[in-house]
């Protein structure tokens, strides 16, 4: 018997954040790497409120989401709890 894999669709933000038109490795650099220059598109990316929203839904764990990254955004949620 085979199931097929249903793989979610992006939320429609996605396709207009500057992180879609740079490439995923800024937003997911290896560890102990910078993530400044994260931080700077998304500072200037008008979905950065929206991808920090499903980030924190989501409960995403890696990268940089939102202009946030993981620590920063575990800090938010523990200071949101």
């Amino acid at each position: 018997m085979h199931i097929d894999t249903i793989t979610p669709t992006a939320p429609a933000w996605q396709a207009e954040a500057l992180c879609a038109q740079t490439g995923a490795d800024f937003f997911f650099p290896e560890p102990g790497s910078s993530v400044r220059e994260a931080k700077r598109i998304c500072g200037m990316c008008e979905i950065r409120s929206a991808c920090l929203e499903y980030a924190l839904a989501n409960d995403e764990r890696f990268g940089v989401w939102g202009g946030l990254s993981e620590k920063e955004r575990l800090h938010l949620r523990r200071a949101s709890h």
